[in-house]
């Protein structure tokens, strides 16, 4: 009878354990959402690169946490924020979607973000790079991984002006993200003794940016900084290239560039491009490792953004296997308790505020003549250290304790 009894109870015991266990993850899937652009003029340094690098992390990680299967699912945005926003909270709400990454242009991704804070549920951006993100819309269900504008503009800025380039003069894209990029790096570039000699506007996707251009030459500033993203950036440099401003003397310092832009424009066009990046395929053995499997799917190498892509979701996975669980609080707080070290990031820390600081790299496009195999791009000039390329949490985030 006693023996029975304990047989029972042993039972009773196992059953609600299991039933334990099933509860630990929602839904008994873990369901990743890839939120891109698939088409447009962020699909090659996003898109089906970053979807790709989801499905590499999920498949390296051994397709199941917890004994759940992991499941990635891909939206395309189209660049809009009302489209972003209504596949988002579709995706929470009927979908019910744990994490969505990715998400090209600002706009979009503070639209994302307001609908995870809404729903509860968990973002990652890896290409947003709008400061406010972390900032005064922080959010205890985002993340902001790779970079965002005051890193690169004042990590570029703050070193090409130690070596030299102590006279600026701006092409801007007209909206809030250029605008975003100039403010911060003309604030370095007078902070560390330079000066700046004046700036355009162009409106964003301009055709023909000539104009802008000759501005910037006649201006016989010794940096000319591009603070826009695709397509302007790369029309610019194009542009610049065609006009003689490296043969001139003159360099031009992209604020936002991607090794797939230099690859697009081709080296006899962007060599002696300054740039600053979180992530290059050929920095060591790790990141060459990864990056030659990431080409063996996509045949391209991938960018900073499709890199981060992967590392933030096998650090989210990692979260979700230490806390037991997927809720997204504890999650979030399992990844903030450890450091992001991979191919991607060494040291790297995810801070209250939601953005992952880790360090930047100050690069230089090659010359034809010093590339010596297919995408042998950069000259690494300078390793900035997280801290002092991000600086500190913004007060004006809620999360940042006072």
């Amino acid at each position: 009878m006693i023996a029975r009894s304990i047989a029972a109870a042993m039972m009773t015991a196992a059953l609600l354990s299991s039933s334990i266990a099933r509860a630990q993850v929602s839904d008994d899937v873990v369901k990743l959402g890839v939120l891109t652009d698939m088409n447009g003029p962020a699909s090659t340094p996003t898109g089906q690169g970053s979807v790709t690098a989801a499905q590499m992390a999920v498949d390296d990680f051994g397709g199941t946490v917890l004994g759940k299967p992991i499941q990635v699912i891909v939206g395309d945005h189209q660049l809009k924020p009302d489209i972003g926003a209504t596949l988002a909270r579709r995706w929470y709400d009927v979908e019910q979607v744990d994490l969505i990454l990715d998400v090209p242009v600002s706009a979009v991704g503070l639209a994302v973000q307001n609908i995870a804070n809404e729903k509860k549920r968990l973002f990652i951006t890896q290409s947003t790079g709008a400061a406010d993100f972390h900032g005064k819309f922080c959010s205890p269900y985002a993340m902001q991984w790779v970079f965002d504008t005051h890193a690169l503009a004042v990590g570029t800025a703050q070193e090409v002006v130690k070596r030299g380039g102590d006279t600026w003069f701006f092409i801007t894209d007209d909206y809030a993200f250029g605008q975003s990029l100039e403010k911060d790096a003309a604030a370095m570039v007078t902070k560390t003794g330079g000066k700046v000699l004046g700036s355009v506007r162009p409106p964003f996707a301009t055709s023909d940016v000539s104009s802008f251009v000759l501005q910037a030459q006649a201006s016989k500033a010794k940096i000319i900084g591009i603070a826009a993203g695709p397509p302007n950036n790369v029309n610019e440099i194009k542009t610049g290239g065609e006009f003689g401003i490296f043969k001139g003397g003159q360099q031009m310092a992209a604020l936002l560039a991607l090794i797939t832009d230099v690859h697009s424009l081709g080296l006899p066009t962007a060599q002696g491009l300054l740039l600053t990046t979180s992530f290059y395929w050929d920095m060591d053995d790790k990141t060459r490792e990864w990056s030659k499997r990431y080409f063996a799917k996509m045949n391209r190498m991938p960018t900073m953004w499709q890199a981060g892509v992967y590392s933030a979701t096998m650090h989210y996975l990692q979260a979700i296997k230490d806390a037991g669980t997927d809720d997204p609080l504890k999650v979030a707080a399992k990844m903030r308790e450890k450091p992001v070290n991979d191919f991607f990031a060494r040291g790297g820390k995810l801070r209250e505020d939601g953005l992952m600081v880790h360090d930047l790299m100050l690069v230089q496009v090659k010359t034809p003549e010093e590339s010596k195999y297919p995408w042998d791009y950069y000259k690494i000039l300078a390793h900035i250290p997280g801290d002092a390329a991000f600086g500190p949490p913004d007060p004006a985030c809620s999360l940042v304790k006072k």
